[in-house]
C-alpha cells in the first residue's frame, strides 16, 4: 500500500510539474515563487492521496502567491472541510479559497 501511495504522489509531482508551466511564461510569477507554489500544489495533492477522507481524483489544487484555491466535488461536507484542513497545514500556506461543491 505504501509502494501505490508513492506511486501515486510521484505522479501527481510529475503532472503539476509538466503540466502548469503557463503561469510563469504569462509573467504572473516570479521563478521562485512558481516554484514555491507548484511545491505547495505537490504537497496538497500529495497528503489527499495519502488520506482515506480525502477523494484526490476528485479535486483540484491551484496555488498562486501562497494561496490555495480547492475546487471540485466531496461526497459530503466532512469531506469539504477535511481537505481545507489538510491544505491549511501545508507549509507555505497562506490562505485557502475553499470552492469544493458538495454532492447531492
Amino acid at each position: 500500500m505504501k509502494t501505490l501511495s508513492r506511486l501515486a504522489s510521484s505522479a501527481v509531482l510529475f503532472a503539476v510539474l509538466a503540466f502548469s508551466g503557463c503561469a510563469v511564461q504569462r509573467g504572473q510569477e516570479s521563478m521562485g515563487a512558481y516554484i514555491d507554489d507548484s511545491t505547495i500544489t505537490t504537497q496538497v495533492k500529495s497528503r489527499f492521496v495519502e488520506s482515506k477522507l480525502v477523494d484526490a481524483t476528485a479535486i483540484s489544487v491551484e496555488t498562486m502567491k501562497g494561496t490555495v484555491m480547492l475546487s471540485g466535488f466531496a461526497k459530503n461536507a466532512t469531506e469539504k472541510s477535511t481537505a481545507e484542513s489538510i491544505a491549511r497545514k501545508v507549509g507555505g500556506v497562506t490562505s485557502v479559497k475553499n470552492e469544493i461543491t458538495v454532492r447531492p
